[in-house]
């Protein structure tokens, strides 16, 4: 066929489609916004084929028709209509707001970002998960429909696909849209997806299935017919009028009880149902009456769910019975409206059937009776029950992908920090800057539904306390706070160990060190590095420790020091500043490491510079391991109203007004700001490094608090050198 003859053809079908679809419309006023958009969507895919090579377009007004089954509104339908456009065309989300209205452009960029969610089954195997996300990203369950709607299409002209695409479609079918649409009462959607992804993944089994069912019909069928001859003559004496009629369950489903079961076809009991439908919600109890006197019932397979509905409004009653023909049959009885509201948007075997894994998800979803009756009612304005449509089932979730496509479930408000702690604790310690959809943000940047995070790190990175003002979840902040206890723990061990080593030096008892060391539980403590690090922390005093291992020393050869002769009665002024332990020395702060009141500190004995405190985990202290006798123990002892220097360095993306904001807020905690300077760096981040002068530790974090909650202020850290 040439090629002006595919043309025409390709053009004589999408008129037919077209018109074909316009005339089943009934609203003049949803024909036009629906005319509108199928004209656009036709003119903007022209050109575009399906690999069937069928042109693009018919797709979409293929899932326009199955949303027009399913009753949907105007929007939806004209949505969908659209639904391909932004993403296959230069067509962008503004032209189709001007052109059709916000609602239409909501609903087309909700089905755009679920269509750019990448899905990796073998290699993630979280298709719950998935189905969150997306709910999370779809907003309005339209979306969702428009989706089903899609996808149920794409699977009935799979065929086209490659062999190898085929199974990733049918892949993604079976564990993402078949348990959403069972999670959310789209029974007949359910099985009809499920049976598709079947034939795609398991082309014999299912052709096995198939003609067992088509081979055992005619038997089934009398055995149903036998079954219902008598129920139907016993009705009529009560004057219940019934439609009774019996159904083969679903392929993919009698295949999952052959597998799950280990048994052939033959021997599963409930390959089929007869359904009893009746006018009134009495007759269905007078109906199972009339049944169990026909019938021997098993009592363990009976279920009320008139009296006790289930969560998402289905209501039958269940009920299996042994027939005369010896078989094991299920009845279902219910009224007219239950089974509309169990075929059309309620799953019928929703809670005792499948994984209960996401009954969560069943508990959020109240409203689906009454979209049972947006999908199928014939007089029902859509239009009025929109508002039940609108879903935030995981409003205390979020999904967060890393650049390779791995997934990670946060809470609202997480950052960065948080999904980097949720890789793997290594990576949230050296992280120096992350990107959200490519582009630079701060650590402390709340992130949302579908981000994609990517992580820098640098082994030069150390953790420090300002990332616990804004990190959200418990398994970042105990691990912020699990390593900074331990490198100020693992300080004040060492710092205890050289004082106990100089304190026996000084008092000749040095040969008494390993049996001290050995004695740590007569003291109360569990190991020695408790013992130390209380030691090094000056909770406990050298002398106590002596007096109650040694009782007996008392001679002045081993005169025991009071933390090395510089404790007892301790005194020692400057700026104001009273230390206890320290005696007739002149007292100055380490630059080193800048102690203000609040720090654990420990002294050091200089020459010409007489005492200079230090904080217990100030790194210079491990350089002067070879002056271990100038080490003592000092307490903080503060009597005048004095303010200390401090430094802090703050890494926030280069935007007009940060600074302002940063110095704005250290005035308002009343902090004198000494020196101010800034660096920007490639990548429009800034680095600002702050002197000022603080009161105590407490007013120190507070302002660290404060800072950190300034917009486009990534890190805020305490400087040490």
């Amino acid at each position: 066929m040439s090629s002006d003859k595919i043309v025409a053809s390709n053009n004589d079908l999408i008129n037919q489609k077209s018109v074909e679809l316009l005339s089943r419309l009934k609203s003049n006023k949803s024909k036009k916004l629906i005319k509108d958009a199928l004209e656009f969507s036709v003119k903007m895919h022209r050109g575009q084929e399906r690999k069937s090579g069928l042109p693009y377009v018919s797709h979409c007004i293929d899932v326009a028709n199955i949303l027009l089954d399913w009753n949907m509104d105007a929007t939806t339908i004209a949505s969908a209509l659209l639904h391909d456009v932004v993403e296959d065309t230069d067509v962008t989300l503004e032209n189709v707001k001007l052109l059709f209205g916000n609602d239409v452009a909501f609903l087309v960029d909700g089905v755009t970002k679920i269509d750019n969610i990448v899905f990796q089954s073998e290699k993630h195997k979280q298709a719950e998960n998935f189905t969150k996300l997306f709910l999370s990203l779809a907003k309005d369950l339209r979306v969702i429909i428009i989706k089903f709607a899609d996808r149920l299409n794409n699977m009935e002209t799979i065929q086209y696909l490659s062999q190898k695409k085929r199974k990733e479609v049918a892949t993604e079918t079976r564990e993402i849209f078949v348990p959403l649409a069972h999670r959310l009462g789209m029974a007949k959607l359910k099985w009809k997806l499920e049976d598709l992804s079947l034939k795609c993944l398991d082309l014999r089994g299912y052709n096995e299935v198939d003609k067992k069912i088509l081979e055992s019909s005619k038997v089934s069928e009398s055995i149903i017919n036998n079954a219902i001859k008598p129920v139907k003559k016993e009705l009529k004496k009560y004057k219940i009028n019934a439609d009774i009629f019996g159904r083969y369950k679903s392929i993919s489903s009698i295949y999952r009880k052959i597998k799950s079961q280990s048994k052939g076809f033959e021997d599963i009991y409930d390959l089929y149902a007869i359904r009893i439908i009746v006018d009134k919600i009495e007759e269905c109890y007078l109906t199972l009456g009339v049944i169990h006197s026909i019938y021997p019932p098993m009592q363990d397979r009976f279920k009320d769910f008139i009296a006790t509905p289930k969560t998402n409004g289905y209501q039958s009653i269940h009920t299996t019975v042994l027939t005369k023909d010896n078989k094991l049959t299920e009845i279902q009885i219910r009224t007219k409206e239950m089974d509309n509201t169990a075929e059309t948007g309620i799953a019928a075997h929703h809670l005792y059937k499948g994984s209960r894994k996401m009954k969560d998800l069943d508990d959020k979803v109240p409203w689906l009776r009454d979209l049972s009756a947006i999908m199928d009612g014939d007089n029902t304005e859509p239009e009025e029950l929109m508002d039940l449509l609108k879903i935030d089932m995981f409003e205390d979730e979020i999904f967060i992908f890393t650049p390779k496509g791995d997934l990670k479930k946060l809470p609202v408000d997480s950052t960065p920090l948080d999904f980097a702690f949720a890789i793997h604790s290594d990576i949230g310690f050296s992280c120096v800057r992350a990107k959200v959809n490519k582009k630079l943000v701060p650590l402390s940047y709340n992130l949302s539904n579908g981000d994609i995070v990517e992580i820098e790190t640098s082994k030069k990175q150390k953790p420090n306390s300002s990332w616990l003002n804004f990190v959200k979840t418990s398994r970042a902040s105990h691990a912020i706070s699990k390593h900074l206890r331990s490198i100020e723990i693992e300080e004040s061990i060492k710092v205890g160990n050289q004082l106990l080593e100089k304190g026996l030096r000084k008092s000749k008892l040095y040969n008494k060190l390993s049996e001290i060391k050995s004695r740590y539980n007569e003291l109360n403590y569990k190991n020695l590095n408790e013992f130390l690090s209380d030691l090094g922390r000056g909770r406990i005093i050298l002398k106590d420790v002596i007096g109650k291992l040694f009782p007996d020393v008392r001679s002045s050869k081993n005169k025991i020091p009071s933390q090395v002769d510089f404790i007892e009665s301790a005194r020692s002024e400057s700026e104001g500043i009273n230390l206890d332990g320290v005696k007739n020395l002149v007292v100055d702060y380490a630059k080193c490491c800048s102690p203000v009141p609040g720090d654990s500190v420990v002294g050091y004995i200089s020459r010409g510079r007489g005492l200079i405190v230090h904080r217990l985990s100030c790194f210079n202290l491990s350089s002067l391991s070879d002056s271990k006798e100038r080490i003592v123990s000092v307490n903080w002892n503060i009597k005048k109203d004095i303010s200390f220097k401090t430094k802090l360095h703050i890494t926030c993306l280069d935007k007009a007004g940060v600074l302002h904001n940063i110095t704005e807020t250290i005035a308002k905690e009343k902090i004198n700001i000494i020196d101010v300077e800034t660096n920007v760096n490639i990548g429009g981040v800034s680095d600002i490094w702050i002197v000022c002068t603080v009161k105590d530790l407490n007013s120190l974090n507070e302002l660290i608090n404060a800072i950190s909650k300034i917009k486009n202020v990534d890190t805020v850290e305490r400087v040490f050198s």
